[in-house]
């Protein structure tokens, strides 16, 4: 029987077998299911890594932030697949951490995923625990923090945006901020180093309460680690700080048929 893995995001459907298809997430409800179509192809077991707010046990589309257009719609029909095809799903932060306790043979663990948004979810002897919902078990990026939330502070937005509140030049993205950085300006450089310094902030008293001295950086930003990495080693001693393995999101996904 035919498997096959896809790691939904905003702009594309990233696939195992190394297809990475337009996602159209701001699209209408004919350019998102073409795009779903495409994707799962003619497989008879589909693994899918998803962002929340999601029916995880029904398959049920309930964003309101991108693919709006199908809300309440249910993937299965979205996606043209009969009844007989066995479709399993998974929160797109629980899923790298699933592959990452199995590529690196972990236990307890914490995952931090930075990119448009913040993710965060952690295992317990093996365990990637899930809220009733299928999400993760504790949400960090609604966090109040300084008269906001900790999103706000760090995500890719956060990045490009202080950049420009501190210098008053236009920054498109995270990564132009983090090519800045590379080459020397210093601006650039405070702003990735405040971002270490806060997330570190923030996970220290919950690493601490979940008795977990392990955490791993993906998404996006995490590429981008090293400019952050001294002030978050500062706030978070004992624990040991390590980048998600590539590809962990399918490796995750792969245990829900096992």
């Amino acid at each position: 029987m035919s498997l096959t893995l896809l790691d939904i995001g905003g702009s594309y459907i990233k696939c195992a077998d190394g297809r990475k298809i337009p996602a159209a997430s701001r699209g209408s409800r004919e350019e998102i299911s073409a795009a779903l179509m495409e994707a799962v192809g003619g497989a008879d077991r589909i693994g899918i890594a998803i962002p929340g707010p999601f029916d995880f046990r029904n398959g049920i589309f309930l964003m309101k932030h991108k693919y709006e257009a199908v809300y309440g719609e249910s993937f299965r029909e979205l996606a043209g697949l009969g009844p007989n095809t066995d479709i399993r799903f998974m929160h797109d932060v629980n899923a790298p951490l699933a592959g990452a306790l199995k590529m690196m043979g972990l236990k307890d663990a914490a995952l931090i995923t930075i990119g448009t948004g913040l993710g965060f979810s952690y295992a317990i002897d093996g365990d990637v625990k899930e809220n009733p919902a299928g999400s993760p078990a504790m949400s960090l990026w609604c966090a109040p923090w300084k008269g906001g939330i900790l999103e706000d502070f760090v995500s890719a937005r956060a990045v490009s945006s202080a950049y420009t509140r501190k210098t008053g030049k236009p920054c498109r993205s995270a990564y132009e901020a983090a090519k800045l950085a590379e080459t020397g300006d210093l601006d650039a450089m405070e702003v990735y180093s405040y971002m270490g310094s806060v997330l570190g902030q923030a996970l220290r008293p919950i690493l601490d309460s979940l008795g977990i001295r392990i955490l791993l950086m993906g998404g996006q930003i995490s590429r981008s680690m090293s400019l952050m990495i001294r002030p978050l080693k500062s706030e978070l001693p004992g624990v040991e700080i390590l980048q998600a393995p590539e590809n962990a999101v399918f490796e995750g996904l792969k245990t829900l048929f096992e």
